[in-house]
């Protein structure tokens, strides 16, 4: 399977990202390619064109996945009820590589305090 490559909304804190890069997943931050301001649909546009799985706290990513149908980019949508960046990172090491074949596939990771769900792409 290939290594995933995971791209960091702007709401997701550089310390999350230095976190997980030093726990081997290889991810960026969204400001490092683009514009902090570009609108959601860019974000999304890509990430899908680069193969990128999107990682963000933002429910609008996956209003944006359905309304358009999109089967790709994959994305990890978080809804932890603490946000610092060490329990994020954790949470996020924790789960990653029981999602990673859906992830390749697909999906939306809606990720709480206990539960994961995924829903494969496109949605709807």
């Amino acid at each position: 399977m290939a290594k995933l490559k995971y791209i960091a909304d702007m709401n997701i804190s550089p310390l999350t990202v230095s976190i997980l890069c030093r726990a081997g997943y290889e991810t960026i931050r969204v400001n490092k390619v683009l514009s902090a301001s570009v609108p959601d649909e860019q974000i999304l546009s890509y990430a899908r064109d680069n193969e990128y799985v999107l990682i963000t706290e933002d429910m609008d990513f996956s209003a944006l996945l359905a309304v358009n149908g999109y089967d790709r980019p994959s994305v990890v949508s978080l809804r932890l009820s603490f946000s610092d960046p060490e329990t994020v990172a954790d949470r996020l090491i924790h789960i990653l590589p029981a999602c990673e074949g859906s992830l390749v596939d697909g999906c939306v990771v809606a990720v709480s305090d206990e539960v994961i769900r995924i829903r494969h792409l496109p949605i709807g």
